[in-house]
Parts: structure tokens; sequence; C-alpha cells
């Protein structure tokens, strides 16, 4: 028994998970915009860049999280293409 997935489905878990995979890699520049402009990085120096006292290892935590999840983002992604291919192909 095969599994049949409407098409609207898949079209509509790949545009999410694209949009999530975009938002999720400008999520660095982000934070560095918000502390160019005098900001808190949001929350990633409380006190504004000048008074920043978090560890050494803050952006390297930060950018393994962020590389982890776009990384299982992007698996997700290849797994729906490969479900949209073999449905397009068994509709042949």
């Amino acid at each position: 028994m095969t599994l049949m997935i409407p098409m609207t489905l898949l079209r509509l878990v790949r545009v999410v998970l694209v949009v999530a995979a975009v938002a999720l890699a400008a999520v660095p520049l982000f934070v560095l915009l918000d502390l160019a402009r005098g900001g808190t990085g949001f929350g990633l120096c409380p006190g504004g860049i000048t008074r920043c006292r978090n560890p050494y290892t803050a952006a390297p935590e930060l950018s393994a999280g962020l590389t982890l999840a776009l990384f299982v983002i992007l698996a997700a992604l290849r797994l729906v293409n490969r479900m949209w291919r073999r449905v397009v192909s068994g509709r042949r």
C-alpha cells in the first residue's frame, strides 16, 4: 500500500522549508545589523556592543546551533523533494 500525499501539501511543505532555511541563514546578518545600529543584537549583548560581556564561546555556540538547524531543514527539504519526484513519476 502506497502513501498518497496530495501535491498541494508537498508544495506547501517545500515552500515552508525553503522560507525557513532562508530565514535561518539570515539570522546572523540581522544580529550584526542590530549590533551595528547600537542595538542589543537581539539579546546577544544586552548592554550593546561596547559593553558586551558574553564569553568568547557565544558566537561559536550560536553558529553551531544555526548550522545544525540549517542542516536539519535542508535534509527535510531533500526528503520532501524525493517524495515529490516519486509522486510525479508515479503519475506518468
